[in-house]
Order: C-alpha cells, then sequence, then structure tokens
C-alpha cells in the first residue's frame, strides 16, 4: 500500500515538473523551430528567443502570427503567451513573419538575414496572389528568383528543363497565356542569363527593389464601412492609411500619410482617426469584427513609429548596424574583386594551358609529318641509287656492244675485198654497222647523262634526308610544355594547388577606402535614375514578346485595372502624391461623402 501510494505521488510530482513547461511550434519561411517554453513567458520572452535563434536583430520588422477562427492575430510583447486567445493543444504554432514593411528595403534592410526572409515572404504572397503582379514583372522577377538559388547561368549545367520542377510565377500568369512550360522556362532563362556576377544577396534585393513598386506590396486590407454605410476597404502600409474600392485593391481612392494622423482609437467596431489638422474633421468608419480593430490598431501604432523613426536620428544600435552593413558591403565588393581577379588569372591560366597544348599538338604534328618525310626521302634516295646503278650497267653494256659493232666493222673491211658484189653487200652492212654504231653512241651517251642526272638527284635526296634530320632533331630538342611568363599574382594551370587561407586575409577600412565608398555610393546613386529607365525597358520588352500571347478572355478584374494604370502612365508612387496634394479637410470630407 504504502509503495503504491508512493508511486502515486511520484507520478503526480513528475506531471507537476511537466507542467511547467509548454510547447511551440515556430513555423518561419525557411524553416520550422521548436521550443519548450515555461508558462510565465510573455509573448516578448519568445520573440527575442526565437531572434537569438535565427541571428536576427533587426527585430522590429517581425512578429509572431497566429491564427484564430476566421481571422489572424499577432502575439503581443507584454502579455504572457497562454494569455492570448490561441489553441491550447501542443504544439502551439507561430508563424514568423514580416509584420511591418520598410518604405525602402535597400537603406532599411541590413542584415542578410532580415533581406532573406523578407526575399522568402514576398516571393510566397507574389505566387499566392496576395500581391498583384503584371506578367512582364512576374517573369523578371522570376528570373532573379532563379539567380539567387542557383547562382551564375551556367548553358553547361542549366539545361532545358532545369526548371520544370520549380513555382516561379503565378497560376493567373500561366493561364493568361498561350504558352507552354517549356516557353515560359525560355523566357526566364534569358532574362536569367543577363544577371550573371551578382551574389544570392544582390539577386534577392533586386527582387525586392522591383516588388516594392507593386501596388499591394506591404498593404494589410481590412473591410470597413463609412458612417454612410458604404462598404471600403482600408488599407494599412508603411506610408500611411489608404481607401479603396472593394473591387479595386490597386488604386486608392483617398490617403492619409502618417504624418497627417494625430490619434487613432477604437471603440467597439467603431474606428475614430483625428487628423493633424484642426480644421478637419475626426473621420471614423466601422470594421466587422472588435478583434479587427485591435488588428488594425497594432499596425497602425507600429507603422506610424517606423515612420516617425526613419524621419528621425538613428538610434546608436542602427546607427552601428548601418555602418557594419557599409563595411560588410564593402567587404564583400573588395572579395568579389578579388574573387574576379583570381577568376580572371585562372582563367588566363587555362588559355595558357590551352594554348600550350595546342602548340604541343601542332609540334606533335609536324614531328609526325617529318617523320614521313624523311621516309619518304630514304626510300626516293634508295630508289635513285639503284637507278643510278642499273644505268651505269646499261652504260657499261652498250659500250662493250659499240666495241663489238666497231670490231665487226673492221672485220666486214677485211672480206670486203672478196668480191664485188660481197663489196656491195659488205658495204651496206657496213653503212648499216656504222648506223647501228651510231645509234649505240648516242644511246650510250645518253644513258652516261642519265646516270650523271640520277647521281645528281641522289645527292640532292641525301641532301633533303639530312636536312629532315636536323629538323626532326630540332623539334624533338623543345620541351612539350613551355613556360608562359604570367604575373606574380597568376594561378597554376592545374588548380590543383589553388589554396585560399582565411586567416591571412584582412580588411583594413582606412580614410581612403571609406572615401572610396562614398564615391561608389554617390555613384550609385546617380545611376539609379538609369537603372530604373533600363528596368522599365527590360519590362515593355518582355510584356511585347508575351502580349500576342495573351488570351484577353481571360484577364482578371485586377489585370484590367492594372492595365488602365499604365495606359494612363499611374504608378504607385504618382498616385500617392497626387492623393496627398489635397487638405486633409477636403479628403475627409470626401472619404465621409463616399
Amino acid at each position: 500500500m504504502a509503495s503504491v501510494l508512493a508511486s502515486k505521488m511520484g507520478l503526480n510530482s513528475l506531471w507537476r515538473k511537466q507542467a511547467k513547461n509548454f510547447n511551440v511550434t515556430i513555423v518561419t519561411m525557411d524553416a520550422d523551430l521548436e521550443f519548450s517554453c515555461e508558462l510565465k513567458w510573455r509573448g516578448k520572452d519568445l520573440f527575442e528567443l526565437v531572434c537569438r535563434t535565427l541571428g536576427l536583430r533587426e527585430t522590429w520588422f517581425f512578429g509572431l502570427r497566429y491564427d484564430v477562427k476566421d481571422t489572424v492575430a499577432w502575439l503581443k510583447m507584454d502579455k504572457k503567451v497562454l494569455d492570448h486567445d490561441i489553441p491550447k493543444e501542443e504544439p502551439i504554432v507561430f508563424h514568423f513573419l514580416a509584420k511591418f514593411y520598410p518604405e525602402n528595403v535597400e537603406e532599411e534592410l541590413l542584415q542578410d538575414m532580415t533581406q532573406h526572409l523578407f526575399f522568402l515572404q514576398v516571393k510566397m504572397n507574389i505566387l499566392e496572389e496576395e500581391i498583384y503582379c503584371p506578367p512582364e514583372a512576374s517573369v523578371l522577377l522570376a528570373s532573379y528568383a532563379v539567380h539567387a538559388k542557383y547562382g551564375d547561368y551556367d548553358p553547361n549545367v542549366h539545361k532545358p528543363g532545369f526548371l520544370s520542377q520549380e513555382e516561379l510565377l503565378p497560376k493567373r500568369v500561366i493561364n493568361l497565356y498561350q504558352m507552354t512550360a517549356e516557353m515560359w522556362e525560355e523566357r526566364i532563362t534569358v532574362c536569367y542569363a543577363e544577371h550573371r556576377g551578382r551574389t544570392r544577396d544582390e539577386a534577392e534585393m533586386e527582387y525586392l527593389k522591383i516588388a516594392q513598386d507593386l501596388e499591394m506590396y506591404g498593404v494589410n486590407y481590412f473591410s470597413i464601412r463609412n458612417k454612410k454605410g458604404t462598404s471600403l476597404l482600408l488599407g494599412v502600409d508603411a506610408l500611411g492609411l489608404h481607401i479603396y474600392d472593394p473591387d479595386n485593391r490597386l488604386t486608392p481612392k483617398i490617403s492619409f500619410p502618417w504624418n497627417e494622423i494625430r490619434n487613432i482609437s477604437y471603440s467597439d467596431k467603431e474606428f475614430a482617426i483625428k487628423p493633424l489638422d484642426k480644421r478637419a474633421d475626426v473621420f471614423k468608419f466601422n470594421s466587422s469584427k472588435l478583434k479587427v480593430n485591435k488588428l488594425i490598431l497594432q499596425l497602425c501604432i507600429g507603422n506610424h513609429d517606423l515612420f516617425i523613426r526613419r524621419r528621425r536620428v538613428d538610434s546608436l544600435e542602427v546607427q552601428q548596424m548601418k555602418m557594419q552593413a557599409r563595411e560588410e558591403k564593402a567587404r564583400k565588393q573588395m572579395e568579389r574583386q578579388r574573387l574576379e581577379r583570381e577568376k580572371q588569372l585562372r582563367e588566363e591560366a587555362e588559355r595558357a594551358r590551352d594554348e600550350l597544348e595546342r602548340r604541343l599538338i601542332q609540334l606533335q604534328d609536324e614531328a609526325h609529318m617529318a617523320n614521313e618525310a624523311l621516309l619518304c626521302s630514304e626510300e626516293t634516295a634508295d630508289l635513285l641509287a639503284e637507278k643510278a646503278q642499273i644505268a651505269e650497267e646499261e652504260a657499261k653494256l652498250l659500250a662493250q656492244k659499240a666495241a663489238e659493232a666497231e670490231q665487226e666493222m673492221q672485220r666486214i673491211k677485211l672480206t670486203a675485198i672478196r668480191s664485188e658484189e660481197e663489196k656491195r653487200l659488205m658495204e651496206q652492212k657496213m653503212l648499216e654497222a656504222e648506223m647501228i654504231a651510231l645509234e649505240m653512241a648516242e644511246e650510250s651517251e645518253r644513258r652516261a647523262k642519265e646516270a650523271d642526272q640520277l647521281k645528281q638527284d641522289l645527292q640532292e635526296a641525301r641532301e633533303s634526308e639530312r636536312k629532315a634530320k636536323n629538323k626532326l632533331l630540332e623539334i624533338t630538342s623543345k620541351s612539350p610544355y613551355l613556360p608562359v611568363p604570367l604575373s606574380a599574382n597568376a594561378l597554376p594551370p592545374d588548380g590543383t594547388n589553388f589554396n585560399f587561407s582565411m586567416e591571412n586575409l584582412s580588411f583594413d577600412f582606412k580614410d581612403t577606402d571609406m572615401k572610396r565608398l562614398s564615391m561608389e555610393i554617390e555613384k550609385e546613386k546617380v545611376e539609379y535614375l538609369e537603372k530604373s529607365k533600363h528596368l522599365q525597358e527590360q519590362l515593355n520588352e518582355l510584356k511585347t514578346e508575351i502580349e500576342s500571347l495573351k488570351l484577353k478572355d481571360r484577364e482578371t478584374p485586377l489585370d484590367i485595372l492594372h492595365n488602365e494604370n499604365a495606359e494612363k502612365g499611374t504608378s504607385k508612387q504618382s498616385n500617392f502624391k497626387k492623393l496627398t496634394l489635397q487638405s486633409t479637410k477636403s479628403r475627409v470630407a470626401f472619404f465621409q461623402e463616399l
């Protein structure tokens, strides 16, 4: 009995120890994280633990979001985690997401991790069509996403079909055109090939710089009604509050920058915004639920604080981060220049090696030809020598025959006296013998000349043989791999001993370096307009290429609205400036009359 009681007490003690913690799963854009949290933890404790785990310092952009019934909410920093209206089943799931968006990604996103998380989230929002993106911009963004994943384009590696498993374009864009997957891949690859030389971070930043100009980028939409009961949409973003028609989320009808708003409050479902202009009335609207008002208020306060913060002197922490970001950028630029220089030297060494190999093959061919010429010369010399010997023997034989003919002529002269008939016959034979002797003499002389000519040809053949041997000796005496003079920093052609010691690398940012960096930053600002112009030309070119394949009957209302804005030359920035030219009072009055 006592042992059973002790066992129960042990189980209860173990259960109490286990009950002191609860498990959570944090879903980030990169991976899922699991933590064991204490019951007393507030939202801030969990949020800071996640940020430390990710190595994230720009924490003010992010938050922990959770699903509650038919809406979403964000974890409050000063409230206990378990006091929130969250499902109590473990593990409790939170989504680590960007809650607030920067006005200018290039200036505000300092850490690579911050930039990467924004890139992944914006990319997901575009693919899931939470952010409207026109087709031509979708193709260009897809090319930067491919570059961020695969690095520089290499036709030997990135062959047709390598993007077949990638989700790169919104389904709306794919359905809008009579284009196969291969045709889309070809268009994306053409743009991808132009990004050569960029790092992953640079490709992600270019993606975000294009995406931040999209009309729905960074905007949170809420259904509201004004005093007259008109259904409208409230948009909250980094610049201010915007009022939209429910059917047009691209172009707001009214906008209120954060610097024109003095106070924001709500009571139950009614939301009140007090403008800074005292002449303007407080404008009010109603939302569907109290929880929605709480969410609107959170987003308004956070965006307003960041809006004011951007226009003040940076805190020491932000100044330090910006300095580190500048130093890191300069370090990466120097590293990239070093790598490019080493790459250039390696390419030069490889070209030199290829030239040596080509030269070696050429010398081998020449040696082979010289060998063949030598063999041919030897055979020719042997043949000429044989012919000369034969000609000499023939000449001796002809001389012998000529001597015999002379003897025969003398004998005939001696016997010519025998008779006239014999004399006449002998004279005739003598004439014939003389003719034969003359012919033999001429033939002998010709054969002798031919023998002399053959001897001369033999000497020339032997001279050619000697020259061929000398040339072969000269070729074979050369080294097959000639040293190629390179600079002191040149790389070995084989690349086997190619070793980089990070311990010996140091970067000293002197005044001259910082001045040079400042000049480069100024140069980048000057080139910004040219880049923007080039980007617009690139988008127009893409649009022209695929326009003929568009299926007009598949255009969505947002496609039609975007095309109308493009024809009018209306952009996100120009429309915002146009709307804020009117006085706050007139805009408030216009809102109430909608």
